[in-house]
């Protein structure tokens, strides 16, 4: 399978969502929504990442922009991430992990010799049209939400 690039049509998704119902990309053309894969709720670097989209959730709103954080948990796994954490953002439960490997996400990794499949932190960009805009690999959390609501803001 080709590299998703910049430019070319996102792959839609319609997936399982927390509070109930389904997320899909496709009802939000016209807008910008980010779409960040992340491994594992209630972890370290998972916790920092989706609290620090929420403190700026009323900055992606002011830019017309969504955020959809992505994961294989479960919904009821990412009910309780988002209460613990008073999170406002939307979370996508990928339990076939069909939307993680449309994106490209789910890769062999290894830890301590240890080889095994896993999300690989990455965030998408996708623009008012539906194409991918911007590509963040190999995601470093820290100061990440804030550099990817730079790229919404240049998007307007």
């Amino acid at each position: 399978m080709a590299d998703l690039a910049i430019g070319q049509l996102a792959p839609d998704f319609i997936l399982p969502r927390d509070g109930g119902g389904t997320v899909a990309l496709s009802s939000f053309r016209g807008k910008p929504v980010v779409v960040y894969f992340y491994p594992k709720d209630n972890t370290s670097g998972c916790t920092v990442e989706a609290t620090a989209f929420t403190e700026l959730a009323g900055a992606f709103e002011k830019a017309n922009a969504v955020v959809i954080g992505i994961s294989p948990d479960s919904v009821k796994s990412h009910d309780k991430f988002v209460a613990k954490h008073n999170l406002s953002i939307i979370l996508g439960s990928d339990e076939e992990k069909t939307t993680l490997e449309a994106y490209q996400v789910w890769k062999e990794k290894s830890m301590y010799g240890k080889t095994y499949m896993g999300v690989e932190r990455t965030t998408y960009l996708i623009d008012r049209d539906g194409k991918i805009a911007a590509i963040w690999p190999k995601v470093k959390v820290p100061g990440h939400a804030e550099a990817v609501l730079k790229a919404v803001e240049e998007l307007a």
